[in-house]
């Protein structure tokens, strides 16, 4: 089974592509769908893939940033239930939902194997734990290819603002960083990474995004904000740095909290 995404495509290629090969695109809110046009970027990751002698199947996240600074998620079921094992795409809004699709899937799934992310066969919950951090680690420290930018002049001075008044780290950017940005007059976001792993028996998941600036003097400086749910209570939490390589850092740190 294939893996459902292409690197190279464009964000507004991947939403029609994920929507034009589900069976049950229809089915999925009018409010979501219509948030999707206006995407500014997307990430995608293998959930699960579980295998028997007769059924796959996989489960992918496919995040978005859109236009007005939130996160949106789609999860989708890659099966082959199809008539003569064809492969079937299923498209959802919810992980609930697309875990309960899948335990509807045909019998002989035999539910003993699971295949987590990066080929890792464990049972043991531990070992899974470690097997899920070790490749956070492994991710974090891998450089992003970077990609041209492609400036967009949008209230940029008062993203800026939204973006640093968001930040709960008490190591957040300081004044001479805000009065600098106070000249950005375009900016462009990337999402540099995305990925769930468990923090203290729970699920977490970690965004990175860079908010790049272009400023009036013709300078560039970026914020690097990470998104995280690895709080005490699983809340949602921004912290905002400076650089990319103290923001991965911060997530290593969040992701290998017991």
């Amino acid at each position: 089974m294939n893996d459902p995404h292409d690197p190279y495509e464009t964000t507004e290629t991947h939403v029609e592509r994920l929507l034009g090969r589900a069976l049950n695109s229809f089915e999925l809110p009018d409010s979501t769908v219509e948030q999707l046009e206006g995407a500014l970027a997307h990430s995608s990751a293998l959930h699960s893939s579980h295998h028997s002698a007769s059924l796959h199947r996989s489960t992918y996240r496919h995040t978005f940033l859109l236009a007005d600074g939130t996160a949106l998620s789609l999860w989708e079921l890659v099966h082959n239930s199809g008539r003569g094992g064809a492969e079937h795409h299923e498209l959802y809004a919810d992980e609930a939902e697309a875990t309960l699709a899948a335990s509807r899937l045909p019998a002989g799934f035999d539910g003993d194997w699971d295949v987590e992310r990066f080929g890792v066969l464990s049972h043991d919950p531990d070992d899974e734990l470690e097997s899920d951090l070790e490749a956070l680690t492994a991710l974090l420290s891998r450089p992003m290819p970077r990609q041209p930018r492609m400036y967009v002049s949008d209230n940029s001075a008062d993203h800026a603002r939204r973006v640093l008044r968001r930040a709960e780290n008490a190591d957040r950017p300081g004044e001479g960083t805000s009065r600098r940005l106070r000249v950005a007059f375009a900016h462009h976001i990337t999402q540099a990474f995305g990925r769930h792993c468990p923090v203290e028996g729970r699920d977490a998941g970690f965004t990175l995004y860079e908010h790049a600036f272009l400023l009036l003097d013709g300078s560039e400086l970026s914020l690097w904000e990470v998104e995280h749910t690895a709080t005490p209570d699983g809340r949602h939490m921004c912290e905002v740095y400076e650089d990319e390589r103290t923001a991965r850092d911060a997530m290593e740190s969040r992701a290998r909290v017991r």
